[in-house]
């Protein structure tokens, strides 16, 4: 563990659990252009469907965030984020073991851990060799069954204490981002936030990009 930081915060884009990659990518790219500076890191998270369509959204979505030098990590899948080329992969608790995910993609991808709202996990993952750590839920969320309430506490303490970066996930928006700004958080996931902004994903862009920067 290492001196606190302060590095800018920044985007975490997750893709809604179903979505047609062609069009979702119109949509990305608009995101990403609305304010490339806000935008850190986009994650492919699709649920309850085939592999081959994983990937087919991964070939699709990749070139994209390349082109604006963002990573793309996989939701879940460390076999998919190596069959992909994909930047990285995200393991929630019950998604396989860090180490068995660093083996697998290798020293420079980049492997993030859920840690819902507990120390001991950060701490265990930090450990082990994660590129970033994961807490929340911090707000009401529909985009799924969040079982755990953090604080913005937590931020707080792993940030004056790690320069390992940490994600804050959990019914995010522009105007409830503050404290988890103003707490240390690295990057703010976001699904319903953007995807779901009533005046589209480039205008939920702009509305963060200022309330970002410390």
């Amino acid at each position: 563990m290492s001196e606190a930081k302060t590095p800018p915060c920044k985007l975490y884009l997750i893709t809604p659990a179903k979505i047609d990659p062609n069009a979702f990518a119109e949509d990305l790219k608009a995101a990403i252009d609305a304010a490339p500076d806000a935008v850190g890191a986009v994650q492919l998270r699709l649920k309850d469907v085939p592999d081959e369509d994983i990937i087919a959204g991964a070939n699709v979505l990749m070139p994209i965030c390349h082109a604006a030098d963002i990573p793309l990590i996989i939701n879940d899948r460390a076999d998919i984020a190596q069959a992909t080329g994909a930047d990285g992969v995200h393991l929630g608790q019950d998604d396989g073991s860090l180490a068995d995910a660093r083996t697998l993609l290798g020293k420079d991808a980049i492997i993030g851990v859920t840690c819902h709202d507990s120390r001991d996990l950060a701490i265990e993952a930090g450990d082990g060799g994660a590129d970033y750590v994961a807490f929340g839920a911090f707000f009401p969320t529909t985009s799924k069954d969040a079982k755990h309430q953090a604080d913005p506490d937590i931020v707080e303490w792993w940030s004056t204490m790690t320069i390992v970066p940490c994600v804050a996930i959990g019914g995010i928006t522009p105007e409830n981002c503050g404290p988890l700004v103003e707490a240390g958080a690295d990057y703010l996931a976001v699904i319903n936030g953007v995807w779901g902004h009533p005046g589209g994903p480039a205008e939920a862009v702009r509305a963060f990009a200022p309330r970002i920067k410390r």
